[in-house]
């Protein structure tokens, strides 16, 4: 009548292998609609080129956005730090340029802003991507989550080095036209006027003091913002992110946003004024700069500095989500202890 005892070996064996046929193939035969549901949720594969450069797009809309509409705070701050006996305060900087330049003035260097950030934006974000997946790997799932500040620190200041690189000629370019009245009011007037006074040297004269300004400012955006991300989750958002509609993981990407960028305005300020003096002079160097000004000097401008920064860097990285919720990017949740460090550690049996 059976060919095996109930609760034998071979009764559990062979019951163990209509689990394998059952299950085995009724989900190959869902394969494809499995691969639809996937494609459904995310439109490319986290580390994929595709993602990356959707990440790079998504920086550029970012920063060059951002950046050009605050341009006439900008204006106003370096104005202040190249000429503080004229320009004494933000409410002063923008009177007297009005009175000067009219509304028009205050949108001076609008165009290199919109290039050079734009470009900026595309190496920042879409290269830390790139670095954060590249140092993850090297490290190890367990490393890569006990090292995980120091890995955002690292692919960020990797990224920014490059993203600089794209920066630097228009940033010259920027700072000539906003601070140096009757030079040229116009990227097409200011770029061949710059070359044909001191060569390639104009756009790149820079770069040092503005890796000086931007590594640590990176460092700091894009730390801070990765750590308070996961510190909100955990302390302050009373539900897990999984949980969470797409507008409430915003509202707590532009909170964290604008935490990380007082601390990366406060971080970056010195070298900022350092680089507006410089590229408004001819000759100088950072060092004969930084030695001129003091201590006190390079401070100049930095509340004008905080609320342009803070506000910019909340927008930034809730344009930068936003970019990626419409392309339904993959979004990883913030980092979770993996399962062999807790048996390590002893927190699971």
């Amino acid at each position: 009548q059976y060919s095996c005892d109930y609760g034998s070996g071979r009764f559990f064996l062979l019951c163990g292998l209509g689990g394998i046929i059952s299950c085995g193939t009724t989900h190959t035969a869902l394969v494809p609609l499995d691969l639809v549901k996937c494609r459904m949720q995310y439109s490319c594969e986290y580390g994929s080129a595709k993602f990356y450069a959707l990440c790079g797009f998504g920086g550029v809309l970012s920063c060059g956005l951002t950046h050009t509409a605050v341009v006439p705070l900008d204006l106003v701050k370096c104005r202040m730090q190249v000429d503080p006996q004229k320009y004494k305060g933000i409410f002063n900087g923008f009177s007297i340029t009005l009175k000067e330049d009219g509304v028009r003035g205050l949108a001076k260097g609008w165009a290199p802003t919109f290039i050079g950030y734009s470009m900026q934006g595309l190496c920042k974000f879409g290269f830390y991507e790139v670095f954060k997946v590249l140092y993850s790997n090297m490290l190890g799932e367990e490393n890569a989550y006990l090292w995980r500040t120091s890995l955002y620190l690292a692919a960020s200041a990797s990224a920014e080095f490059f993203a600089d690189i794209a920066l630097a000629p228009m940033e010259a370019a920027k700072v000539r036209i906003q601070t140096q009245p009757g030079y040229a009011n116009t990227l097409r007037d200011a770029a061949p006027k710059m070359y044909k006074e001191e060569g390639l040297k104009a756009f790149y004269k820079g770069v040092a003091p503005l890796w000086m300004r931007q590594i640590p400012y990176t460092m700091m955006k894009f730390a801070c913002f990765e750590r308070t991300v996961e510190a909100l989750y955990k302390f302050v958002v009373p539900k897990p992110r999984s949980e969470c509609s797409k507008p409430e993981q915003l509202v707590v990407t532009f909170v964290a946003g604008y935490i990380a960028g007082v601390f990366c305005a406060i971080v970056s300020h010195p070298a900022d004024s350092v680089v507006s003096v410089l590229n408004k002079e001819k000759g100088s160097s950072a060092s004969l700069v930084l030695r001129r000004l003091g201590f006190r000097g390079v401070w100049k401008g930095l509340f004008a500095r905080i609320i342009m920064i803070g506000t910019l860097t909340a927008l930034q990285w809730f344009i930068y989500d936003s970019v990626k919720v419409y392309f339904r990017l993959p979004r990883p949740p913030p980092p979770e202890m993996p399962e062999s460090l807790k048996k390590k550690l002893g927190y699971t049996q």
